[in-house]
C-alpha cells in the first residue's frame, strides 16, 4: 500500500492526498502504510494532506498530524460532506488539527486565495 500511496504522490495531476490512512472507526483499520515514506513523497511533491472531519473518519490521527508536520507539509482540513448539515463536522477536524500541534499556517483552508493559487500551482508542475 505504501508504493502505492507513495505513486500517486508522484502523479502531477494530484494535489491533496484524501484519506491518508483509509481508517474507518469502528469498521476498518487504517491502511497497513509505512507514513513515514508516504510524508516523504508528499513533501518532496508538494502535495497536501487532507484531514478528514467526517466522524467516522477523522483521518488523520493528531500523532500522524504532528509527525507529518515535522516533514513541512501542509494540510487541509474538510468534512467529506454529502449533505450540508454535514458542513458542521468541521470543527471535528479543526479538533484533530490542534491535538496534532497544528498551526494556522499549516493549514492551506486558512490562506488567501492569491496564495492558495500558489500552492496548487506548484504541486502540479
Amino acid at each position: 500500500m505504501t508504493e502505492r500511496i507513495v505513486t500517486a504522490l508522484e502523479n502531477k495531476y494530484l494535489d491533496i492526498l484524501a484519506h491518508p490512512s483509509g481508517r474507518l472507526l469502528g469498521k476498518r483499520e487504517a491502511y497497513a502504510v509505512n507514513f513515514e515514506k508516504v510524508f516523504e513523497a508528499a513533501a518532496a511533491n508538494g502535495k497536501v494532506i487532507e484531514i478528514n472531519s467526517q466522524p467516522s473518519r477523522l483521518d488523520l490521527n493528531d500523532e500522524l498530524i504532528l509527525r507529518a508536520k515535522t516533514f513541512g507539509l501542509k494540510f487541509c482540513i474538510s468534512t467529506d460532506s454529502h449533505a450540508v448539515s454535514d458542513l458542521t463536522f468541521m470543527r471535528y477536524g479543526l479538533g484533530q488539527a490542534r491535538r496534532g500541534w497544528l498551526e494556522k499556517e499549516d493549514v492551506v483552508n486558512t490562506y488567501p486565495y492569491s496564495r492558495l493559487k500558489e500552492v496548487f500551482k506548484k504541486s502540479s508542475q
